[in-house]
């Protein structure tokens, strides 16, 4: 691995200066959901209710956060999500947990997989939310009108508040990672069939997210790919609520909520300086 020492503004600058001029790129976000399906192991997040690996407790999550993998079931998927974060491509940035949120054992494994080399795409996977998220409402989601659009996004969703227009959208429902798997192959026969050409696909779709994009920017890289997770819920209309219980970089950022998730910076690995944050959100 380099030596760099990334910090969470700068990874941001990064992203923004590519979509400022024109360059495309693809953002592939493995967050800690992710992270449990590369172990292996299992992941749910039931009406009230999550399981991740050993840990289980209470939660709310309502239908467009519910989803379900069962490691040995769910081969397929496991599959596509280790091929996703080995892809190796000029342009493909890979977004990985900070070791303050599943240990530095842990972060190190997500490294290791990664294998040597290629620091250089690899990134914050909280580097569009957190601390950055108000730079993003700001800064990069008025670029987002200059594009056409995709949108990979829950059948729940209003888009009529979002502010920049979708051209295309594929919509998706409960436990996307499983039963949306169709829509990889929608999207690129929608991407060929219009020889698109510096398209934004926006995917909001967990892990679904990171086979579209993974397929996407191997096949039409002369387009852009970002996950953008949860960070659009709030235009998303009434029955797009979970993120009111779940995110609490969106509740500060909306509503002024105390949550220490609003301020939070990220640091790289080798960053002597990083402290220890000890709070984790279940963000899959």
């Amino acid at each position: 691995m380099s030596n760099e020492i990334k910090t969470f503004g700068g990874e941001f600058d990064k992203f923004l200066t590519k979509l400022k001029s024109g360059e495309n790129f693809a953002f592939n976000r493995f967050s800690d959901g992710e992270y449990f399906m590369l172990q292996n192991q299992k992941l749910v997040l039931a009406p009230n209710q999550f399981i991740t690996g050993s840990r289980n407790g209470f939660g709310h999550y309502p239908t467009e956060e519910q989803k379900e993998f069962i490691p040995g079931v769910h081969k397929e998927q496991h599959k596509r999500l280790m091929k996703a974060f080995k892809y190796r491509k000029k342009g493909h940035y890979k977004g990985i947990c900070a070791k303050e949120d599943v240990g530095k054992d842990n972060h190190q494994w997500l490294l290791d997989i990664h294998g040597p080399g290629d620091d250089e795409h690899l990134t914050f996977a909280n580097v569009l939310i957190n601390a950055n998220y108000r730079r993003y409402v700001q800064e990069m989601l008025p670029l987002y009108k200059e594009r056409d659009i995709i949108y990979v996004v829950n059948q729940a969703a209003d888009l009529s508040g979002l502010p920049f227009k979708v051209k295309k959208d594929f919509r998706i429902g409960t436990n996307c990672i499983v039963n949306n798997i169709h829509t990889i192959d929608e999207v690129l026969e929608y991407l060929d069939r219009e020889n698109a050409k510096d398209y934004l696909v926006l995917c909001s779709a967990s892990a679904l997210s990171n086979y579209i994009i993974h397929e996407g920017y191997k096949k039409f890289s002369n387009n852009t790919f970002l996950d953008v997770g949860s960070n659009l819920s709030p235009y998303l209309g009434e029955k797009i609520q979970g993120w009111k219980a779940n995110r609490g970089y969106l509740t500060h950022y909306w509503f002024n909520h105390p949550s220490p998730y609003g301020d939070r910076i990220d640091y790289w690995h080798n960053d002597p300086n990083a402290p220890l944050h000890n709070t984790t959100e279940i963000l899959a």
